[in-house]
Formats: C-alpha cells, sequence, structure tokens
C-alpha cells in the first residue's frame, strides 16, 4: 500500500528509499559496464564510480537511521529503465568498441543526471526541514555524482568521441 504523503520528511524517506534502490541496482549495472568499456580512462572511471556507489548507499542508510526509517521496501523504475537501456549497449555484439564506448558514456551520464536530481531534491527536502546533518550528508553524494558527470565529459571529449567518429577499416 503506498504510503500517505501528508508531510515533507514522508516524502523524503520515500525518495531515500528510491535512492537507495536506485544505488543497488547500480552495484549490479556498473561493472557491466565497466567489462564492455574498451577505453582503459573508462573502465577506470566507472571502477571508481563504483566503489562511491557503495559509499552512496551507506550514507542513505545512515541517513535513514537518523529519520528512524528503513531504506528497504521500493523498486526505482527509473533506474531499472536506465540499466535496461545501458544493458541493450553492453549487449550490442556488433557495435564497434570505440562507438560503444561513447554509447556507455551517454547511459553512463543519464543515469548520473538522473541521481543528481534525486540527490539535489531530497537534500533540499533535508534543508527546508531544518536537518542540515541530512543535508551536508547527501550534498556529499550530490557532489560525488556531480564530479562523476564532469568525469565522463572529460573522457568523452578527451579522446572516445573522437575515437567513435573516426571511420573504422571494414
Amino acid at each position: 500500500m503506498p504510503v500517505k504523503l501528508d508531510h515533507l520528511t514522508k516524502l523524503l524517506q520515500e525518495q531515500l528509499k528510491d535512492a537507495y534502490s536506485a544505488e543497488s541496482q547500480l552495484l549490479e549495472a556498473i561493472p557491466k559496464m565497466r567489462d564492455a568499456a574498451s577505453d582503459r580512462d573508462l573502465r577506470q572511471a566507472f571502477s571508481d564510480h563504483l566503489l562511491e556507489t557503495k559509499g552512496h548507499i551507506d550514507r542513505i542508510e545512515r541517513a535513514c537511521e537518523m529519520l528512524g526509517s528503513s531504506p528497504l521496501g521500493h523498486r526505482c523504475r527509473a533506474m531499472e529503465g536506465l540499466i535496461k537501456e545501458g544493458s541493450e549497449v553492453v549487449n550490442d555484439a556488433e557495435a564497434d568498441a570505440e562507438v560503444r564506448d561513447a554509447a556507455l558514456i551517454c547511459a553512463a551520464q543519464k543515469v548520473e543526471h538522473y541521481e543528481m536530481a534525486l540527490y539535489g531534491c531530497i537534500r533540499t527536502y533535508a534543508s527546508t526541514l531544518g536537518r542540515d546533518d541530512l543535508a551536508s550528508l547527501l550534498q556529499e553524494t550530490l557532489d560525488e555524482e556531480g564530479a562523476a558527470d564532469k568525469r565522463l565529459t572529460a573522457i568523452a571529449v578527451g579522446d572516445v568521441n573522437s575515437a567513435a567518429a573516426t571511420p573504422q577499416p571494414q
């Protein structure tokens, strides 16, 4: 049964559940994306973000504990869809490696942008509720998501997109 959203605190708790589900799903998806990448910097970015994702889950658990709630009991359908879309790239055996890398970056940045929107909202909810302790905790994750997005952009414009634009010998 859906929770009656009659106070911003309940919305915050529900969105933390959404974030927890999203991050948990990413723990399974990121290694697949890393393994599908051919660019060394991209593989490293995925490996580094996998470690950060584990930290994001820890922070969500701490935030829920601070609110006296549980992060369990919700499935983030948005992340499920983004991961499904990304898995199409991972599983495309016909794709050129360079083009796959560009597509993996696009898929990963879609995820990062979703997460930045989510963490931005819940950080603001916490701040509005006077919970600066929570807001600070969530800001850490928001900062890491933003840095991951910038890193992916740098990898894309650094080499990956140019390599994907170069015709490959048949």
